[in-house]
């Protein structure tokens, strides 16, 4: 089973990569020189594609470390940190501005937009490290990703249509890859092209709400911000996790089991999606055939611990004693850009095995849960998945393989 498993993850994750949906979506653009930015996880290879189509005069990629694979004719690359914003991707994101500022009004430009862009795509209006603080705060308290991008709009010189803004009159065509569950264009990657829906006062309830920590002065810069137009963008999306989920029910197909997708917008806590896939799995354990559940989206985790770990590892970790003895299923969860949180594994296995694994190693399955340790703990019983980067990033995709025959 996990070799199937294994197998239908990256053939879902093959299926929903940019090259040919970039070129394809060119062709719907004017066969002309541009100036390029691309930003996010993808960046790397969506401008690659791009540059084999069309003619860039100056390009600017801005990408997670270790995800670009060499040099693209006339476009600059630099990487910087992700999920927590750096110094390197405030300084790239410079570069972005001036580019903007050197338009012509009659020049066009090409955003490619991919998940990820939020942490790596930054100009931000207060300092660094009060920054760094409330995106830390956020990611901990369990934010949704529409929670954490409004505050983050309002605390950019970029996001929020602000991109577009800085390049008006000149038209952006935005090609987007979406990581965000219903496709919101003003929510992926924070909307650098798309015009701000939100206000301050949406943003300082969602602060309030969770507590979050920040300054008097970021309240007022929060409170006075004016949210970006965006009039002169045209965005077009290329990709979501449901063409995840539906290249995961293909392969499922194919090898033999009957693919059930369950959704593609879940976004719970992780531990709950685990709960989730694993109590639909139970229901399927004596069926005449071979089941395939499929989960798509993105949960939270609410850290509360001091471990190591990404929201794909806890959902399959916290189901290992539950899993105890079932010998014929298995739950897997991967990201589909290749990493899992703060961590180099793109997500984890657990199985009817894993705990007696756990038991054997001398490990407390109860004390890694509570500490989100969740990578050391399936490190320890060889239950974590590897890809290394992918080259998209459309969400996550969980599995549920029950073998009946």
């Amino acid at each position: 089973m996990l070799n199937d498993a294994k197998t239908i993850c990256l053939k879902a994750i093959e299926g929903c990569l940019p090259d040919k949906a970039v070129k394809s979506a060119l062709s719907s653009f004017p066969d002309e020189e541009y100036y390029l930015i691309a930003v996010g996880k993808a960046a790397y290879a969506m401008a690659l594609a791009a540059s084999e189509v069309r003619k860039i005069k100056k390009g600017i990629v801005i990408t997670k470390y270790d995800h670009s694979k060499g040099e693209i004719d006339n476009v600059d690359i630099y990487e910087a940190g992700h999920p927590l914003l750096d110094e390197n991707g405030v300084k790239a994101t410079k570069k972005v501005i001036e580019l903007c500022h050197s338009l012509e009004s009659d020049d066009k430009v090409l955003f490619l937009l991919s998940g990820g862009a939020s942490s790596l795509f930054e100009s931000p209006l207060i300092k660094l490290d009060e920054l760094q603080k409330i995106n830390d705060q956020m990611l901990k308290k369990g934010l949704s990703i529409y929670e954490i991008n409004t505050i983050r709009k309002k605390l950019s010189a970029v996001k929020g249509g602000r991109l577009a803004d800085l390049c008006y009159p000149v038209q952006v065509y935005g090609i987007i890859l979406s990581d965000v569950l219903g496709d919101k264009l003003d929510i992926i990657g924070s909307g650098p092209s798309v015009k701000d829906e939100t206000n301050g006062g949406d943003a300082l309830k969602i602060i309030d709400e969770y507590d979050i920590e920040i300054n008097d002065e970021t309240r007022k810069i929060i409170r006075e911000s004016i949210s970006g137009k965006a009039t002169n963008a045209h965005n077009i999306i290329i990709g979501s996790v449901r063409i995840l989920c539906e290249k995961a029910a293909e392969e499922a197909k194919k090898l033999g089991y009957k693919p059930i997708i369950l959704t593609d917008h879940i976004d719970i806590e992780a531990r709950d999606a685990g709960d989730y896939l694993y109590s639909e799995a139970m229901k399927h354990l004596n069926d005449n055939e071979n089941i395939a559940l499929i989960i798509g989206g993105e949960t939270v985790v609410h850290v509360r611990g001091k471990g190591l770990g990404g929201r794909n590892q806890e959902l399959v970790y916290s189901q290992i004693r539950k899993l105890d003895g079932i010998k014929n299923a298995l739950l897997m969860s991967v990201g589909s850009d290749g990493t899992d949180g703060p961590t180099d594994a793109a997500g984890g296995y657990s199985d009817g095995y894993s705990y007696q694994k756990l038991i054997d190693k001398g490990l407390d399955f109860e004390k890694i849960l509570n500490d989100n340790d969740s990578y050391h703990g399936l490190k320890a019983i060889d239950g974590l998945i590897f890809t290394g980067p992918t080259g998209t990033n459309v969400n996550d995709i969980s599995i549920a393989l029950i073998r009946n025959r």
